[in-house]
């Protein structure tokens, strides 16, 4: 099996990154991945490519634990492709970067930890789950000419957040002997206990040190492929949008040059008006901050105007009140100059909250617009779990669990550049009698689009001339077996 001609051209942009036979298992792999409706299984993109004849099974295994290639390199090419077929030239990008969990089961598995489980928590019940957390860079496609009302958030980096408890859980539990004396004092046990504990966190830091590599938190890691980002387009200005949970001072205070930043700030941040200039010489060192400023709550009762704007776009629909005023959010990023937008929904439930941007110039319209955009993300989480298979991959050791997963997102990518450049002419939407308006692909529209595409390409093979070794029928039946 092999996709439309169209779509494995673009596959042919990665080929620097790999040797020839890795490419080779690399674009049979990417097949499979594509055509497959089971879970993403290595054994079952075998079968899906119909490739189980050709080569060893293990070879495909190997190609995501041991074969030599870099993914960052891979998400460069990817990068570097979304920016000159989607973006214009002289365009700002916007970027989107969030965290997803991926549910996994056993203590073996590289990686795993207790993360906090956001799609089946509420606000009265916050639930976790064992599993891998990623934290993912997306550039963000605003309103393209194929779907005027949608954004879409392209995938272009990605990072395997490890907590302690993934480090040590399962690896390191003390054992103590059973006492046989059941009359023992239980001041006795308690130091049993704090010894072990002690010894668990002796081994942790073994760990570490056996890795050679300090824990980063999940705002360091996009710190880190923010900086990878500003690298691979130095002369690109960007737009990052990000949550409460990345927009504290280990992106903000790391921001690249030619990056702004737009996001909420703390319910508790302290905010201060910029260091007035000085006019008297004293002794000491000079002022860094100036008088606080009011707290959301004070702000939001004061006698300053509220402007109101009405909002009609993907992930924001309703009427919003603001107010604005520039500061220092100190604690986060210092000295530098903030622009501050505090947000009341006027009609809806949405909280009332502060937002900021780095560049103090966007209008409080603006800053809640680009802000918005972030939505997509959760989308794209959605759509590569249920149509790509996200969390179906099933590696331990370290470099296949860090390589596998982050194919689907990958994909998700390369499948919406297709649709935008080529795929997009043979669009069809199903028979819906219930439905008649839809205009608008969504993703599982363009991936629809994509293997129907490649199962004509084959089929289109096939002689008009039935013989019994060359059966349209039979092939279709065998297509449609290798899909699930």
């Amino acid at each position: 099996m092999e996709l439309t001609n169209s779509f494995a051209n673009l596959l042919l942009t990665f080929s620097p990154v790999f040797t020839g036979p890795s490419f080779v298992t690399f674009r049979l792999l990417m097949t499979g991945w594509i055509v497959s409706m089971r879970h993403r299984y290595i054994t079952d993109m075998i079968v899906s490519s119909d490739s189980v004849h050709f080569g060893h099974f293990s070879d495909y295994h190997r190609f995501f634990s041991h074969a030599v290639w870099d993914i960052d390199q891979l998400w460069k090419l990817l990068a570097t492709l979304i920016v000159s077929s989607l973006v214009g030239k002289d365009a700002t990008i916007v970027l989107a970067g969030d965290d997803t969990l991926c549910r996994k089961r056993g203590l073996g598995i590289f990686g795993t930890g207790m993360h906090h489980d956001a799609l089946s928590s509420s606000k009265s019940k916050k639930l976790f789950h064992w599993g891998h957390d990623w934290v993912d860079l997306c550039l963000i496609i605003a309103n393209p000419w194929w779907a005027p009302t949608k954004v879409f958030a392209l995938p272009i980096c990605m990072r395997l957040y490890r907590n302690q408890q993934g480090l040590v859980k399962g690896k390191n539990k003390v054992k103590t002997k059973r006492n046989s004396n059941r009359t023992e004092a239980a001041s006795k046990k308690a130091t049993q206990a704090a010894e072990a504990k002690k010894k668990a966190a002796a081994k942790a830091g073994a760990v570490h040190k056996k890795d050679g590599k300090l824990r980063k938190t999940r705002p360091e890691l996009m710190a880190e492929m923010i900086a990878l980002v500003a690298v691979w387009f130095p002369d690109r200005k960007f737009v990052l949008v990000v949550d409460s949970l990345y927009s504290g001072k280990s992106v903000l205070r790391t921001l690249p040059d030619n990056f702004d930043l737009i996001g909420p700030v703390h319910a508790r941040a302290a905010l201060y008006e910029p260091a007035a200039k000085e006019t008297k010489t004293r002794r000491g060192a000079k002022r860094k901050k100036g008088d606080r400023l009011k707290s959301a709550s004070e702000w939001e009762r004061d006698r300053s105007s509220w402007k109101t704007y009405h909002f009609d776009q993907y992930g924001l629909h309703g009427s919003l009140r603001t107010k604005t005023r520039t500061g220092l959010y100190y604690t986060a990023g210092k000295d530098r100059l903030l622009r501050f937008v505090l947000s009341q929904d006027t009609v809806g439930g949405r909280p009332t909250r502060i937002f900021y941007s780095t560049d103090v110039n966007l209008s409080a319209k603006k800053i809640l617009s680009i802000f918005s955009f972030r939505w997509s993300i959760e989308v794209t989480h959605y759509d590569c779990k249920q149509h790509l298979g996200l969390e179906d991959a099933a590696n331990r050791v370290p470099k296949a669990v860090e390589r596998t997963a982050p194919m689907s997102m990958f994909l998700y990518s390369l499948t919406i550049v297709w649709f935008a450049t080529e795929g997009h002419a043979d669009l069809q939407f199903p028979e819906r009698p219930w439905y008649t308006r839809k205009s608008e692909p969504s993703f599982a529209d363009m991936l629809t689009t994509l293997r129907r595409k490649s199962w004509e390409d084959k089929l289109s093979t096939v002689s008009l001339k039935t013989t019994p070794d060359d059966n349209p029928v039979e092939l279709l039946t065998y297509l449609a077996t290798l899909a699930g």
